[in-house]
């Protein structure tokens, strides 16, 4: 079994949901074509300097590799707003002064961008980003055309939920006792779940079941994995 995508797949993977056209990106984003917008779950901004903070000997580094990579988004995919489904920043103590300048100078190469949080469970604890960012800020559910944009997930009635807050990641077994977990877009009827955009996040292992689809993120690209046995027959609409 081949656990990782072949080199002619590509990069990103199309959906439809809620009658919209969106890329599941490799960077672990969504990306809404029509309205030019950038979905980021999960960010966790200083999570690294936190543990540190609390005497934990892990590296650093990782707020300047997660800011690199989104900047690389934006300006790949020509973004006109990016919306941040919960947990922008980790913790209180995320707020050191390496952090905050890096986060000032990010904001300082994207001035016309526009930016919303909707807030987290971890944004009730680390409190609101600096009003220096020019962040929006918004309690979920945040209404964006027929989405709900959420950290939590959840149902809508009448909208399309795209959430965070479980970064999400799958199983794949090889043909021995061999196994290799990634990372994972994950869909249900009227629901998404991203996976964390930051990086040092850790996941939660979610099982292929019926009515679910888990889109997979590794080797430099997003597929679909086989739906659950039993699953459903080729007429019915589940999103893809």
């Amino acid at each position: 079994m081949s656990f990782l995508p072949r080199s002619d797949a590509p990069a990103a993977h199309e959906v439809l949901w809620a009658g919209e056209r969106l890329h599941l990106l490799p960077e672990r984003a969504l990306w809404w074509p029509a309205a030019r917008t950038l979905f980021i779950a999960d960010l966790h901004i200083g999570k690294a300097a936190t543990f540190r903070a609390l005497g934990q000997p892990v590296p650093g580094g990782t707020t300047h590799e997660n800011l690199a990579r989104l900047d690389t988004l934006i300006h790949r995919q020509g973004a006109r707003e990016v919306v941040f489904l919960g947990d922008f920043l980790h913790a209180p103590q995320a707020r050191t002064p390496q952090v905050l300048q890096a986060l000032a100078a990010w904001r300082a190469r994207h001035p016309q961008l526009g930016m919303t949080l909707v807030r987290g469970n971890h944004d009730d604890r680390a409190g609101d980003p600096p009003a220096e960012l020019r962040i929006a800020l918004a309690d979920e559910p945040f209404a964006l055309g027929p989405f709900a944009c959420c950290h939590h997930p959840q149902t809508q009635p009448g909208r399309f939920v795209l959430a965070g807050h479980l970064h999400p990641a799958c199983a794949l077994q090889g043909p021995g006792r061999d196994s290799l977990r990634l990372p994972c877009f994950v869909s249900e009827p009227g629901l998404a779940i991203l996976p964390a955009f930051g990086e040092f996040t850790g996941g939660l292992l979610l099982p292929r079941m019926p009515q679910r689809r888990l889109h997979a993120v590794g080797g430099g690209g997003v597929w679909l994995l086989p739906p659950a046995a039993g699953d459903r027959d080729e007429g019915t609409p589940w999103p893809r």
